[in-house]
């Protein structure tokens, strides 16, 4: 039996197969608040807007997902694998990734990416990446240039 929580589950997913962050949005309530490795902590717009980002700029894109499992009354996780190219590089990445969510009035009300960015870091950025990131301050520079990136497609977005 399907529950309204696979419903949001399997929406906001179909959505970014097809690169559809409106739909993915869609899905999130007004305030959600993210986390993944790469961006940090992310609250409303700057979460909606970084999926914006991702679909907008996404090249060789394909998704899987499913695994869904129900925690309790408000928690749920699954499991999605990104395929993709690393536009900053041209290298091939197979990003392997288990969500986190909290469902409140209908919506996603947090939602939390986990990955190891070390892997992330030595498919997208090749040998430095492999070479450093497991390394802590690596890492921060990899979100502090994820941050520095999505609020200048912000900016510009909005045009300002």
């Amino acid at each position: 039996m399907m529950t309204n929580r696979d419903e949001l589950i399997n929406n906001f997913y179909m959505s970014f197969q097809k690169l559809d962050y409106k739909g993915m949005n869609n899905c999130y309530s007004a305030d959600i608040v993210f986390f993944d490795p790469a961006f940090g902590l992310l609250r409303g717009d700057e979460a909606k807007s970084m999926w914006e980002m991702l679909c907008k700029n996404a090249k060789d894109f394909s998704l899987t997902f499913g695994n869904i499992q129900h925690l309790d009354d408000e928690y749920s996780t699954c499991d999605w694998v990104a395929n993709y190219t690393f536009s900053k590089t041209g290298k091939k990445v197979v990003n392997k990734i288990r969500a986190n969510m909290r469902f409140e009035n209908g919506k996603i009300a947090e939602h939390s990416d986990a990955f190891s960015l070390h892997k992330w870091s030595s498919q997208a950025l090749g040998f430095m990446g492999w070479l450093l990131g497991w390394n802590r301050f690596f890492q921060r520079q990899i979100q502090n240039k994820a941050r520095q990136n999505l609020m200048a497609f912000m900016k510009k977005r909005n045009g300002e």
